[in-house]
């Protein structure tokens, strides 16, 4: 039997199949944005966040107004920059995305180092608990000592293949060669005040902002407070004298910090990052 209808009898039947098609669009997309990781953020996810990025008082220079002589001359040994466009890192980015790898090297050990100064303690984690467990915001009355942190203690023949698909930064210095330093951490986590060689700093998922003194102008700091408290506790009280270069970097940036520079991070969001140390 055939059922016919006419009038409002089939304008409401029109409705209710609109209505139901775009129920079921909203579901199927609702099931698509759980299951796949933002393209943007790289499945690290950015639900906690720092919104405070702070000034940026050092120089930006992109990559079509600068040379490598001008590079040497003007900050290599002298100051911080940053460097935008130096390089094509978006098919490392996709590697680097929390999916990516968590399948290629989620049953591999990590070592994590406490997040104080001289980061005297040393724990080794499988990389899938460090990132399900491990991979959280900061507290700001955490000590430095107690705050786990995923940064330099990389097993290069484990990880060689990401590695690898890095483009580091082309304008090196002279007698120097390049060393890799890779990294995850958590919104509000940061390393304190340090220095050491000179270097590169790029960010491939987050944000990161860095805070830098040159070598004779050392910094006030409890060397096992984290960054997060020195931000929140001595940065508001700093004279304008005794105020660091500071700035903010995203992806696509890379900013240098010259020989013996003070510094120290503060991660504003889940980041994914990667330092080349010159030595």
């Amino acid at each position: 039997m055939m059922i016919i209808l006419k009038g409002d009898s089939f304008r409401m039947a029109q409705c209710v199949l609109v209505l139901s098609l775009l129920l079921l669009v909203q579901l199927q997309s609702s099931f698509e944005s759980t299951d796949a990781p933002n393209v943007n953020d790289g499945g690290w996810g950015m639900d906690f966040n720092m919104e405070d990025e702070g000034e940026c008082n050092i120089e930006i220079r992109d990559v079509n107004s600068i040379t490598y002589t001008e590079f040497i001359n003007e900050y290599a040994y002298t100051k911080p920059v940053i460097l935008r466009g130096l390089t094509d890192n978006s098919n490392f980015r996709l590697l680097c995305s929390k999916s990516h790898l968590l399948r290629e090297y989620g049953e591999k050990t990590v070592r994590l180092s406490t997040a104080n100064t001289h980061s005297y303690q040393k724990v080794d984690v499988r990389f899938e608990e460090f990132v399900r467990f491990l991979l959280t915001p900061q507290s700001e009355d955490a000590l430095g000592s107690d705050t786990l942190y995923f940064f330099g203690d990389n097993n290069f023949t484990e990880w060689h293949s990401l590695f690898e698909e890095y483009k580091a930064p082309p304008y090196s210095l002279p007698y120097m060669s390049p060393a890799y330093s890779f990294g995850i951490a958590g919104p509000g986590t940061g390393v304190p005040f340090h220095w050491h060689g000179p270097g590169y700093s790029e960010v491939i998922y987050g944000r990161k902002r860095w805070f830098l003194y040159p070598p004779e102008q050392a910094p006030e700091f409890h060397p096992n407070h984290t960054s997060l408290s020195w931000v929140s506790l001595s940065y508001p009280n700093l004279e304008l004298h005794q105020r660091p270069m500071e700035c903010t970097i995203r992806p696509g940036e890379v900013l240098y910090f010259p020989d013996r520079w003070w510094h120290a991070t503060l991660n504003l969001d889940t980041s994914v990052f990667i330092s080349t140390f010159l030595g």
